[in-house]
């Protein structure tokens, strides 16, 4: 049973990071920051295309105990800029 936890422990803090905690990007030389729910209307670019990090809200739902975690990751650091918008672009595409 021991060595099971070890296991998934080991698994768990090597895999998690890989998908949590968005990053900051250069797109033509400006750099654009993460935004969440509470920091959109300062920190969103609207010509800038953002995904959803998926790892930060796996890791909102591990630590909802902790009641920082989840405002940091959902509030702060929710999407991550990915390239810029092309014109003519139809809205809603993936």
């Amino acid at each position: 049973m021991k060595k099971l936890i070890t296991l998934l422990i080991v698994v768990s803090l090597t895999i998690m990071p890989l998908y949590g905690c968005g990053n900051t990007k250069v797109i033509d030389g400006v750099e654009y920051d993460t935004y969440g729910l509470v920091s959109k209307g300062e920190t969103r670019n609207p010509n800038i295309k953002y995904k959803v990090i998926i790892g930060n809200i796996i890791w909102s739902c591990i630590l909802v105990e902790t009641i920082i975690a989840p405002i940091y990751f959902l509030g702060f650091s929710l999407y991550e800029p990915t390239r810029k918008v092309v014109s003519g672009e139809p809205k809603g595409i993936i």
